[in-house]
């Protein structure tokens, strides 16, 4: 093995020896910097990702929104036609950016939980931070999301273009304020998405059941999330729980900005932000500690 000089902080030896190693967080500041050099990296890792995925199906890229969009339709039909709720294209209009919103942070959680697993020859073979792997698997989700922002738009333009006169009027507050809480939300979601898939990105390589669990988890997180309720009409039998969901914050506020334009309670916003930059923190630091083990365990 050769003998690793103080400027290459382990990511650039000539030789790499895989033995079991002590768990601890690595210095940050170089960990940092080699992440942002290797930026690119990820980039390309999360582009061939997206371009594998969108081959294999009929539809291509059309199938990043119709997927969600068609989720929602089945929500729509099962709680707002089946159930004789009156809620209508309001009611969709909600549904549909809750499930875009919740879409987000589980795909990202979800391929964020196997970008480590999946990769053990790229592991074994190059010396890097790890970390790129959960941060790609993010950068696919964003951009899987972006496409579906104009769906909801045109949905949100029908409905309040359908709205009768006597309902409240949509975004009753300043236009960019909305734009500016939706930039918000949407941060919240990503710093979130980005710290819980690599805590399961971790987790998987110990416990590599872990994603047949996820689908099963993820639904029961949809339906305890604000996407088929608002935050308003929270069930009561769930309301005490909810300052434990994270995503009642994020998801809650992202759906009342974008959908009402309503302005959320200071501690919807406090509660988001806090959410979601102590998951990415913890997450990271979590994934960093273990991190050193990975190619001896996979």
């Amino acid at each position: 093995m050769s003998v690793q000089t103080q400027a290459d902080h382990g990511f650039t030896p000539e030789f790499q020896v895989y033995e079991p190693h002590k768990t601890g967080i690595p210095p940050l500041k170089p960990y940092v910097k080699e992440l942002w050099r290797r930026r690119q990296f990820a980039s390309e890792l999360s582009s061939s990702t997206l371009r594998a995925g969108n081959a294999q199906t009929m539809f291509g890229r059309l199938w990043l929104v119709l997927n969600p969009l068609l989720l929602a339709m089945v929500y729509y039909l099962l709680v707002n036609i089946l159930s004789k709720n009156k809620g209508g294209i309001s009611y969709l209009d909600h549904l549909v950016a809750g499930v875009f919103g919740f879409y987000y942070v589980s795909g990202t959680l979800s391929s964020g939980a196997v970008s480590v697993v999946g990769s053990g020859a790229l592991i074994a073979n190059m010396s890097f931070p790890r970390l790129l792997m959960p941060l790609s698997a993010l950068r696919s989700g964003f951009f899987k999301f972006l496409p579906t922002l104009p769906v909801f738009f045109v949905i949100h333009a029908i409905a309040s273009a359908t709205q009768s006169s006597t309902q409240a009027k949509l975004y009753p507050v300043n236009w960019s304020f909305v734009q500016l809480g939706g930039i918000y939300f949407v941060l919240c979601m990503t710093l979130f998405g980005a710290g819980i898939g690599t805590i399961f990105a971790a987790l998987q390589v110990y416990f590599r059941d872990m994603s047949s669990f996820l689908p099963y988890m993820n639904r029961i997180w949809l339906y305890l999330s604000p996407v088929l309720w608002t935050i308003q009409t929270v069930p009561g039998r769930l309301e005490r729980f909810m300052v434990f969901n994270p995503l009642f914050s994020i998801l809650g506020g992202w759906t009342d900005m974008l959908t009402e334009g309503r302005v959320p309670p200071l501690g919807i916003w406090v509660r988001a932000a806090a959410w979601s930059v102590g998951i990415f923190v913890a997450g990271s630091l979590f994934f960093m500690s273990r991190e050193r083990e990975f190619a001896v365990r996979l």
